[in-house]
């Protein structure tokens, strides 16, 4: 079989080969290739090899591209953003800045609620541009898959328009998108007096319709003190399990409610932020194999403590490691700092940080045996950095390493060339 195409020359390749996460050691203990080449077929990886030996491979219409001695490792993956979205929210950065806790400001009707009312006055055109802005970002950080969120409708017609806008763009961008509803977001204005009548609504009106619609694989719960409780996260669940939604939680990012223990005895696929999460969560996290989403940047903006990722790492917790992009708490598309955080911030080693937003990342959402590694059979996406190693993607903060991005074998982000052209000024 000869290849479509023919990457060569890899100085560095890191394939985090598996369709299990990588848990405890294995996360530092990845398979790096010196000397390495990658062959491609039909989108998808025909072999990985060393040296020269790919020469069987090479066809008539085969193209090769040089790698020039760089990094090369798979497409990177978000497992955790809230992609469509109107508005912005830099008018709660003095709030912040200033010490006044989130919670507050959600109850004072910013916050979430805020982005609520922006997202309903915004056209799906406008959401779509948005979003496919923030899209062209994360591909050219080296993003290949993005989990995209709704919940800033809190309502069924501007749930709709979200996850609609998703789809389309999933249908339309290089970026393969994984869906999921949130309309268990924060509780709407005029519910506040009886959380427990939107809850009702979400579980018989919205959740059913999304379905039906085909629109969301995943089903997700903002359980937090002041927003859902264990308890009402409980009867959102059941109801989300016999539709057929995969379940996951955002857990524990404020107070330690026991969102991390309920992961567990639901499965979740995973329980994302945990800043909060309690020891007895983690261990039981990591017995029934719930992915641990970490998302450093949000404890970055808000200057809070960041989640205990050695001390899941060493319970046996597989940690994946996303942006949490939405306009609050982690205004960024930038992949790239999450995982430098990943380092300076949560004390990982740079290779478990690569774990965590590869093959990690992609069991997060249920994609280890498409995505997450560079094997044959997978989809053949892939970035080439501008670095020698994994080490210096880490060390060489705040700047973008990507030179080039692959998504299914086709070059679909290219470095350009600065030329070098001084202009005299002159003088007149």
């Amino acid at each position: 079989m000869r290849a479509d195409l023919i990457i060569k020359n890899i100085g560095k390749l890191a394939t985090m080969k598996g369709q299990t996460p990588f848990i405890g050691n294995a996360m530092n203990d990845i398979e790096i290739i010196n000397n390495a080449y990658i062959a491609i077929k039909d989108g998808k990886f025909l072999e990985i090899g060393k040296g020269d030996n790919y020469k069987h491979l090479i066809g008539e219409d085969t193209k090769i591209d040089d790698a020039n001695n760089k990094l090369v490792t798979p497409g990177l993956v978000d497992a955790h953003t809230h992609l469509i979205h109107g508005g912005s929210r830099e008018n709660e950065f003095a709030k912040k800045l200033a010490g006044v806790p989130y919670l507050e400001i959600l109850k004072s009707g910013g916050g979430i609620l805020s982005t609520v009312n922006s997202t309903k006055e915004s056209s799906f055109e406008e959401l779509y541009d948005k979003a496919k802005k923030s899209l062209d970002r994360m591909l050219e950080f080296g993003v290949t898959t993005v989990e995209a969120k709704s919940g800033y409708g809190l309502e069924l017609e501007t749930e709709l328009k979200q996850l609609k806008v998703a789809q389309k763009l999933g249908k339309d961008h290089p970026i393969d998108l994984v869906h999921t509803f949130l309309g268990a977001h924060a509780i709407p204005t005029e519910y506040k007096n009886n959380p427990d009548e939107f809850v009702d609504k979400l579980i018989k009106e919205m959740m059913p319709k999304v379905k039906e619609l085909d629109l969301a694989e995943f089903c997700d719960v903002f359980c937090e003190d002041a927003v859902f409780s264990i308890d009402q996260t409980k009867v959102i669940f059941d109801a989300a399990k016999n539709l057929g939604y995969k379940l996951k939680i955002h857990a524990d990012e404020i107070v330690s409610l026991g969102g991390a223990e309920l992961s567990a005895e639901y499965k979740c696929i995973s329980a994302d932020h945990l800043m909060a999460a309690s020891d007895k969560g983690i261990n039981m996290m990591a017995k029934e194999g719930v992915v641990a989403n970490i998302l450093p940047g949000t404890s970055f903006n808000l200057n809070k403590a960041y989640a205990n990722a050695r001390k899941m790492i060493d319970s046996g917790v597989a940690i994946a490691l996303s942006s949490d992009y939405n306009p609050g708490s982690c205004p960024s598309e930038n992949l790239q700092f999450v995982m430098q955080l990943g380092c300076l911030g949560l004390k990982m080693t740079p290779n478990e940080v690569l774990s965590a937003v590869t093959i990690n990342g992609a069991c997060a959402i249920d994609r280890q045996h498409e995505i997450g590694s560079i094997e044959v059979g997978k989809k053949a996406d892939l970035v080439i950095f501008d670095a020698p190693n994994v080490e210096y993607l880490m060390y060489h903060f705040g700047i973008n390493h990507t030179q080039s991005v692959y998504k299914c074998g086709e070059l679909v982000v290219s470095s350009k060339q600065i030329v070098n052209n001084k202009k005299e000024c002159m003088l007149v």
